[in-house]
């Protein structure tokens, strides 16, 4: 037995050696870095730069997730790391930039210019892209803009003979909502490999023939810190890759042929949908970006906002669109309806005043940071969260009537409007109530927790006759007393609650989707 093994080690190791050669094009990989100003893997990744530079690495690659808040004082921190590489990078998000993002995932594209990419290296095509998931915690997702531009710019750089590496931070399987539309792209096209991390583990596995190569984290545990080393070379048509622990040799980890040889594969049980005859689907219209918002309605249109920061209004009847309304980042937020006014938040950090039949701008607030929550409109007045702040609005006069920013970080659902009270959640591990009237905090509640990333930060709260009912990333389902706040009761559901929330028409039942794709009743009474 152990003779065999050491048979196949050796053939393994014989690969290695005959098969790189001096034409195969050296590329350092780091994925799921999440360094925090001050913590272990800051020293480790500056580290493992120093290392690449010395070393004969051709270019990196940085498959996302640098971070573990996405905040700009850690995506700053990140950027001065990397920008001591002697080597070209190239860089693309991952889930912890774009799911808690300070800014609305607009700091990583002003630090790095956009948030893919694509260069050629001889007859190589690297191309890489974010894919989410947006500002809400959920599965991976390509933008609809980024997929037409995908499949543009392979038209154009590919040639006879050249072949694509392909770059996400998800792999090809149903961990992106879209992946299937994103294959159907890349079988195209020669893809040799696609590349990506998240999982912090080593994984080679295959999609409709394309190659999946997921890679090491910087941390993989008990003092393993490194990073992937990749050979591609094209003339032999093998790719080696390698795990780079730091200070050590590299530690051959796969190699294998380049294959291009596609077929169809059903969707996986996780994405076929079943048709319901009680119902019918219709689509009205389909736009060129993907569609973040939830939707303001009138009698006559619906409003909504695109990853293009593109807003627009659309007839109903005619489904064709009124106007449209350029802001300088992906929207978020809901557009709030009222009689006269369309009020967009935006995610350039202004509250922005359209005036419904033209979409004209007739009044903006600059805000601080950036506007990822729904309002809530009650009587003329907008109330409405924002970064640090939580403010009610006179919508007609254009006037702040009060704001409250005792908070320390950003709202992202929309309030509730209950009585005279408002109730919401921040990224800042509180629940708030504050009177409605005078805008004054009433009571605020924590989960027990000092994690940003556990807050109840994107749910809206069900709120009954005495209790406020919330979920939250920490996965447990919650009780206060409306009146104090005061914990009532805590319930860790085996089904893992997190964000999706909602309640019976009564109020007396609140329901929560959990992750496994159950729901669950609790009784608000």
């Amino acid at each position: 037995m152990k003779t065999n093994q050491l048979r196949v080690v050796t053939l393994v190791l014989a690969l290695f050696v005959c098969c790189v050669t001096l034409s195969a094009q050296k590329f350092a990989i780091f994925s799921d870095i999440h360094v925090t100003p001050g913590n272990a893997n800051e020293a480790k990744l500056k580290a493992a730069v120093a290392e690449v530079n010395k070393s004969d690495v051709d270019y990196v690659l940085v498959s996302g997730d640098l971070t573990n808040e996405g905040s700009d004082e850690q995506l700053h921190n990140v950027k001065s790391i990397f920008d001591a590489f002697t080597k070209p990078y190239y860089i693309i998000p991952g889930n912890h930039e774009n799911t808690w993002s300070q800014s609305a995932c607009k700091t990583f594209n002003d630090l790095w210019g956009a948030d893919r990419f694509v260069f050629t290296v001889g007859d190589l095509v690297v191309v890489g892209m974010n894919c989410g998931p947006f500002m809400k915690m959920g599965d991976g997702h390509i933008k609809q803009e980024d997929l037409i531009w995908l499949d543009k710019i392979l038209s154009e750089k590919v040639k006879p003979g050249m072949k694509v590496l392909s770059v996400n931070h998800y792999p090809i399987l149903d961990d992106l909502d879209n992946y299937r539309d994103y294959v159907a792209i890349l079988k195209k096209y020669p893809v040799i490999t696609h590349q990506c991390g998240h999982y912090h583990r080593w994984r080679l596995y295959e999609t409709d023939g394309i190659n999946g190569l997921i890679v090491r984290a910087l941390d993989m545990g008990n003092g393993d810190y490194g990073y992937t080393l990749m050979n591609v070379d094209l003339k032999s048509n093998w790719i080696h890759v390698y795990n780079k622990i730091l200070d050590q040799t590299p530690i051959p980890m796969y190699a294998y042929k380049m294959s291009t040889e596609y077929y169809d594969s059903p969707a996986p049980a996780s994405l076929q949908t079943k048709e319901d005859a009680r119902f019918a689907v219709e689509k009205v219209f389909a736009d060129n970006a993907t569609i973040f918002t939830r939707l303001g309605l009138d009698e006559k249109n619906i409003y909504f906002g695109n990853s293009l920061g593109i807003c627009k209004a659309l007839d109903k009847q005619t489904h064709k669109v009124k106007w449209e309304y350029k802001t300088a980042a992906m929207l978020y937020a809901r557009p709030a309806v009222d009689r006269k006014y369309v009020v967009l938040p935006t995610a350039d950090r202004r509250l922005v005043w359209l005036d419904k039949k033209s979409g004209k701008e007739t009044y903006a607030f600059n805000a601080d940071g950036p506007y990822v929550a729904d309002g809530v409109i009650e009587k003329g007045i907008l109330y409405q969260g924002g970064y640090k702040t939580f403010q009610a609005w006179d919508i007609a006069k254009h006037k702040l009537v009060w704001r409250f920013d005792d908070i320390d970080n950003y709202c992202q659902a929309a309030p509730v409007i209950d009585g005279g009270d408002v109730i919401f959640g921040a990224w800042d591990t509180y629940l708030r109530s504050i009177n409605k009237k005078s805008g004054k905090l009433q009571w605020k509640w924590n989960n027990g927790k000092t994690v940003n990333l556990f807050s109840p930060g994107n749910v809206v709260p069900v709120v009954a006759a005495d209790k406020v009912v919330v979920v939250a990333p920490d996965r447990v389902a919650t009780a206060v007393d409306r009146k104090s706040g005061k914990q009532i009761w805590r319930e860790k559901n085996e089904n893992k609650v997190r964000e999706s929330l909602g309640r019976s028409e009564d109020g007396k039942v609140a329901y929560a989707k959990t992750m496994d794709g159950e729901l669950v009743a609790m009784s608000t009474e």
